[in-house]
């Protein structure tokens, strides 16, 4: 199993108020899965998204990452473990506009030591396999919003990641566009990606082979685990 969480809480305290966004989730993602997290605004599927990528810690339960005991580990070895094992996709694209595409793939093999030869090619190759061969030496600004997400999505796989989270991948894209992000995500995960991506949108979540629906902080449905993705969208 990749994801084990167990009893998962979440509470952030704003002044005298606490706001209690995960109340006890529990969840297991095998290797492979693509779990499509839905729900409302507030329901919590941000804040267990977070948990899960480890750029948070939970104010109580137990998340275990391939067999690692996360809530046990030091801000550092946290920090390792996101910039070697998780890719992340969000809804801003977060390029760095100084720099061309290949450059922004890159930074994360910069980050981890990898030689310069090395990175290029590695990023190189995964632009192309995400359609962005020809595009290597434009700068974010001269590229589509469908051709940045999937910029952003070469730069989350260049550390060959163990899971890959996206947060709302296509909320700033037209449908046409959205659609074409969504079957990349599918054909990674054909690959043997595992991903977990956070919509409010069913259509999008169709894409996955598995849907949880949060509500109040609680997981309130889940379709059950798929092997690989293929459904078509509604």
């Amino acid at each position: 199993m990749l994801i084990h969480a167990d009893d998962l809480k979440k509470t952030y305290r704003m002044g005298a108020t606490e706001v209690h966004a995960l109340r006890g989730v529990g969840l297991e993602v095998a290797h492979g899965e693509f779990v499509a997290l839905m729900g409302p605004s507030g329901s919590g599927k941000s804040p267990l998204l977070h948990l899960l990528g480890c750029l948070d810690r939970p104010s109580d339960g137990r998340y275990q990452l391939d067999g690692l005991a996360v809530e046990s580990l030091s801000d550092t070895e946290l920090s390792r473990l996101r910039n070697k094992r998780i890719g992340f996709i969000f809804q801003a694209f977060n390029l760095i506009p100084q720099h061309n595409t290949l450059e922004n793939v890159e930074l994360p093999l910069i980050y981890g030591g990898v030689e310069k030869r090395m990175r290029r090619e590695k990023s190189l190759e995964i632009l192309h396999q995400v359609g962005l061969g020809d595009k290597v030496h434009h700068r974010p600004t001269e590229l589509s919003g469908g051709e940045a997400q999937r910029v952003a999505i070469a730069r989350a796989l260049a550390i060959e990641p163990l899971l890959l989270l996206a947060d709302e991948p296509t909320g700033n894209l037209d449908s046409h566009t959205g659609e074409g992000i969504l079957s990349l995500f599918v054909e990674l995960n054909r690959r043997g990606t595992t991903i977990v991506m956070v919509t409010h949108n069913e259509a999008v979540a169709a894409y996955a082979g598995r849907m949880v629906e949060m509500r109040d902080g609680l997981i309130n449905r889940d379709t059950g685990a798929f092997s690989r993705a293929g459904a078509a969208p509604v």
